[in-house]
Formats: C-alpha cells, sequence, structure tokens
C-alpha cells in the first residue's frame, strides 16, 4: 500500500522486519515443542530467538538464487544460529511457518481495526445524543418524506458499527488459528504436541484439519468483513456528501485555515475526505472478491492464492484503518447546520405531514382510498404552486378538520415523540 494511506499503527503490524520476526518466533517455538519431546537440544530454541533478525535486503538476495523465499530466510537463520542451526525449520514445511505467523499478524490488525470501529462508535454514538432533536427532513428516493432528527440518522450509523464489531470479532477468531502439520496436513513429520504449543505460544488457536495450509474460507471472511466495513463507512460518507450539497447545506466536513477546495474556484468547499472514503471502499470491495477467489485451491494446496494474498491481506488491513481514522475525524469535526435544517424542513411547504394529514382523516370518519386522493390532490397543487398544504386543505370543502386539529397535524414534535426508544437502546449497547 502507498505511503498515503498507511498510518502508523498499522504499517508496524504489515512491516516485513515484523513479519521475519514472527518467523523467527514460530521457529524458536517449534524447537522448543522438539525439546520437550527430547529430539532437539534444549539451548536451541533460546539460541533461535537471540539470533540476529532476518535483514530483509540479505534475504531478497539469497531469494535471487533459491528462487524461495521461505528456503531463503531458513538458510539465513540457521546461519545466523549461534549453535545448533541445523535445526532450524524441523520436520516443517513452508505453510507451517507462513500461514502460521500470518495468523498473528491477521490478529493483531483484526485488533487494531477493532480499537479503530470502538473510537468510531463513540464518536457516533456521541454526536448522535448531541443533535438527538436537531430536527430535519428524511428524505426517501432522495425526495422528501417526513420529519427526523439528525441524532436519529446518527444512531443508526452507531448501530451499524456495532454490528461490525461483531463481525471484526468473528472475523479475528476465524483467522487466528496456526497449523504445523506438515506437507498435506497428516503431521506425518511433526506430532500435533508440537502444533499445540507453538499456537499455545503465539496466542493461535489450531486449524482443526489442514491440508498444506489453513483454509482460506477464513482469509475470505476477514476480507469479506473488511469489505461490508468499508460499504458502512461509505453509506456514511455518501450522506455527508448529499447534506454538504450547495442546494441542502445541512452538514458539512469542516475547513481547516489555509485549506485550499479547488485550484481555479476559491469559493469551493468539497466534501473531499467522505470522497476519498467512498473511494477506499471501493477497494475493499475488490479485495473481498480476491478472497473468495483463493479459497478453491487445487487438491492439498497450489500457490494461485500466495501472489494475491501479499497484496490484498497488508492493503486491505491498511486501507480500513485509514478509512475508519478519517471517518472519525470527519464526524468528530462535522459541522451541522441546524438553522439549514429548519429552513429546508419550511421549504417543503408542509408536504412532510401528509401521512399525519392521511391518518387524521381516515380517524375521522373518511374511505382510506378517498382521505388518500383528498391529500394527494392537494399535495400536489402544493408542489406547483407553491402554496403550504394546510392552507389548501382549509379551503378544501372535503376536508372537515378544525384549525385547532391542522395545527396539531403540522407540529414536528409528534414525529419524534417515540424515538427516544431508540436512543435507550443506544445508551445500552455493549461494544466491549
Amino acid at each position: 500500500m502507498i505511503e498515503r494511506y498507511t498510518l502508523p499503527e498499522m504499517g508496524a503490524i504489515w512491516a516485513e522486519s515484523r513479519r521475519l520476526a514472527t518467523f523467527q518466533e514460530v521457529q524458536a517455538l517449534t524447537a522448543e515443542a522438539w525439546a520437550k519431546l527430547g529430539v532437539v537440544p534444549a539451548h536451541v530454541a533460546d539460541a533461535i530467538r537471540n539470533a540476529p533478525p532476518v535483514d530483509p535486503t540479505a534475504m531478497r538476495e539469497r531469494e535471487a538464487l533459491t528462487h524461495h523465499d521461505v528456503a531463503a530466510f531458513v538458510d539465513l537463520l540457521a546461519g545466523s544460529v549461534h549453535e545448533g542451526g541445523e535445526w532450524v525449520h524441523y520436520g516443517l514445511t513452508s505453510s507451517d511457518m507462513i500461514d502460521t505467523a500470518q495468523a498473528v499478524i491477521l490478529a493483531a490488525s483484526c485488533d487494531q481495526l477493532l480499537t479503530r470501529t470502538r473510537d468510531l462508535f463513540e464518536v457516533v454514538k456521541r454526536r448522535a445524543f448531541e443533535h438527538r432533536s436537531t430536527v430535519m427532513v428524511g428524505r426517501t428516493h432522495g425526495i422528501w418524506a417526513e420529519p427526523t432528527s439528525f441524532g436519529l440518522k446518527l444512531a443508526t450509523w452507531a448501530f451499524e458499527l456495532e454490528r461490525t464489531i461483531r463481525r471484526l470479532e468473528s472475523a479475528r477468531e476465524a483467522v487466528a488459528v496456526g497449523k504445523i502439520s506438515g506437507a498435506v496436513g497428516t503431521y506425518a513429520h511433526v506430532p500435533p504436541s508440537v502444533e499445540d504449543h507453538v499456537c499455545r505460544g503465539l496466542g493461535l488457536g489450531v486449524e482443526p484439519a489442514s491440508t498444506q495450509v489453513t483454509s482460506r474460507d477464513r482469509h475470505a471472511q476477514y476480507l469479506s468483513t473488511l469489505a461490508l466495513l468499508g460499504s458502512s463507512l461509505e453509506r456514511f460518507a455518501t450522506e455527508i456528501r448529499n447534506l454538504q450539497r450547495s442546494d441542502i447545506g445541512e452538514a458539512m466536513e469542516a475547513f481547516s485555515e489555509g485549506q485550499k477546495g479547488s485550484s481555479a474556484m476559491p469559493h469551493k468547499r468539497n466534501p473531499v475526505l467522505s470522497e476519498n472514503v467512498t473511494g477506499l471502499a471501493r477497494l475493499l470491495r475488490g479485495y473481498a472478491q480476491v478472497g473468495l477467489e483463493n479459497v478453491a485451491l487445487w487438491h492439498e494446496r497450489d500457490i494461485s492464492h500466495s501472489s494475491a494474498e501479499r497484496v490484498v491481506l497488508p492493503d486491505a488491513s491498511i486501507v480500513a484503518d485509514f478509512a475508519l481514522a478519517r471517518m472519525s475525524g470527519v464526524i468528530d469535526r462535522l459541522i451541522v447546520n441546524a438553522d439549514r435544517m429548519a429552513q429546508n424542513l419550511e421549504a417543503t411547504n408542509g408536504l412532510v405531514f401528509s401521512q399525519r394529514v392521511l391518518l387524521s382523516l381516515v380517524e375521522s370518519g373518511l374511505d382510506r382510498d378517498a382521505a388518500y386522493r383528498i391529500v394527494q390532490r392537494n399535495a400536489l397543487k402544493a408542489w406547483e404552486d407553491g402554496t403550504h398544504l394546510q392552507s389548501l386543505l382549509e379551503a378544501d370543502p372535503e376536508v372537515q378538520l378544525s384549525t385547532t386539529t391542522l395545527n396539531h397535524i403540522f407540529d414536528t414534535s409528534a414525529f419524534l415523540r417515540n424515538a427516544d426508544a431508540v436512543f435507550v437502546r443506544l445508551e445500552q449497547t455493549n461494544i466491549s
């Protein structure tokens, strides 16, 4: 992933030095397990663990000779172990080390993403309560619907993030498994006790039945979870982009001192951060497709997944981490224009109250279809000539509703009288 979207925490998790250090710890733990069985001398594990880290540049140079990255790593590590280097990689196949080490890194990635998602949840929750009574026009199909509150809109985002947290927790459980079971998963050259020791030492579960690799449906679940995360972030970003439109102007991204919105038009304040998140979400969905394609491998393993995973696993993790951090900043500093929301609500000329009028006419004894036609006729006229719907209804002889009743109908507070139930649920939501 390019440096532009790599934040320090996730970048460190996927650094090549971290990967090679994890490889080395897998080798040390394997030697410990063999030592317990009396196969490997007891000092070898510490000798492997304390050997100089394998240098990524030296490994690339060695790989130019071996044309095999794991063989290059094993050669360099074995050569640097003070005493007992011949026991490095004893009984293992490449994927025993690669998949087990990768599980450690994926688990750490999930932990980082969970931290980011919980942070975003708290930001969204705080702002939802801040604006629980900020009334605005609700829109369906992009058309005025009924009054809602900006806080209620944010509450739906918060609950979506809560579900994202649960999915990430499930994905972590899926990917945090290792395997030390040999070339086709039969434990022919290494007993299950070695696998148990290594995985326990790394904080991993054990793949209950492996081939040469851990099953790739696990990695597909991880990438699919990040794709869903990206789609949720894009939903939030799309709403912000729409609300920031010049003709709506109800919410907008904060604009920093010295920031320029356009190289040509000085008046521009574009929703560039939300647009950025929208683009990154597209990447995450693409990475998920690669993960799904990687599930079906030939027999006990081929390497068609390997080249793809070298790109999509780190890149998807880094992109998701960046997008979460970016969206947290956007929502934390989001400028909410309650006055413009009120103006836009007033500009509907009462059309957003049409269902309350319909229900009141039905309650007064009218047939539903007849009531619907009366309200629709007046609503269309309000659309066409800009007259307030209440005025039209007051002048309609078919509408037998008093002015007092109509005043009550055209009261926005009625739309939010039961919305507190949502905020009670939100307050009680546990994301730990």
